[in-house]
């Protein structure tokens, strides 16, 4: 071949190679893009399908910190005998019993929340045994001095209620 020949070749060849270049750049962004809006569809169709499964979750972990708020298991959780160690023992069995029934629900929040719910969980078992401490001799007693105890104080459920609220308002 002469000169003039591959320089023939080479003019003809650049402008399919460059042609051929930009084709494949154009087709591979346009794969990248097509897997890119695959992928948020499937992510919003699942957020979509979860988010219900998710606010029930909260709201029975909500329900929980109600149940187990002093105040309320102090009046739903009667005494079945006038000792009061068997009253601490059935209060703290009850919190441990609620918290087992909702154990399931932790796959459904942030690790920081589920957290936060057992904080206030071992929370308020430790402030019913502080009060166990008490000199009170009965259970009744006991009912009344726990119930002070916690009175002037914010509630362990109330702190973690307000936080599963602030998560709540995040999801949307």
């Amino acid at each position: 071949m002469t000169g003039d020949g591959i320089f023939q070749l080479f003019a003809y060849l650049l402008p399919a190679v460059v042609t051929g270049a930009v084709a494949f750049y154009f087709f591979r962004l346009h794969t990248r893009n097509e897997e890119g809006r695959r992928r948020y569809l499937l992510h919003k169709e699942s957020q979509k399908n979860a988010l219900p499964i998710r606010l029930q979750a909260y709201e029975r972990m909500a329900l929980f910190l109600e149940r187990i708020s002093i105040p309320s298991l102090v009046v739903r959780v009667a005494p079945k005998s006038a000792d009061k160690s068997d009253y601490e023992n059935l209060l703290i069995k009850n919190i441990e019993n609620e918290f087992d029934h909702n154990l399931s629900q932790q796959i459904y929040m942030t690790d920081e929340c589920w957290n936060v719910i057992k904080a206030a969980k071992n929370a308020t078992i430790q402030a019913i045994r502080k009060a166990g401490m008490s000199t009170s001799e009965t259970a009744e007693k006991l009912r009344e001095d726990i119930l002070n105890e916690t009175m002037d104080k914010a509630s362990p459920s109330a702190t973690a209620l307000s936080f599963v609220k602030r998560e709540i308002g995040e999801l949307w």
